[in-house]
């Protein structure tokens, strides 16, 4: 059955997105060493250094960002990318069935 949207739009968006993470993985790792230094600062008192621990978590979430893109992308029905292309190429007529 085919489907009524645009996989190849998914697919691409998942790129696009995929690319910014990547570019903000610098950035990401460079705010979590900060935040890993911080927890080293004398006399931290322990409150603070409990929502450091808890911001570093967050950071390292970026993990849990690139699982659901990689999700997404497997939701995305077996041949479904092809087929469009496919039919984008030929021109896109709709079916009389």
């Amino acid at each position: 059955m085919p489907i009524k949207w645009s996989g190849v739009k998914v697919s691409e968006a998942m790129d696009e997105v995929e690319s910014q993470i990547n570019l903000a993985e610098g950035f990401i790792a460079e705010a979590r060493e900060k935040a890993e230094t911080a927890r080293k600062i004398t006399n931290l008192p322990q409150y603070l250094d409990q929502h450091l621990i808890r911001l570093i978590g967050d950071i390292e979430r970026i993990d849990n960002i690139k699982s659901s893109i990689k999700a997404v992308r497997e939701d995305i029905p077996d041949g479904a990318i092809e087929k469009e292309q496919a039919s984008a190429k030929h021109g896109n007529q709709q079916s009389l069935i």
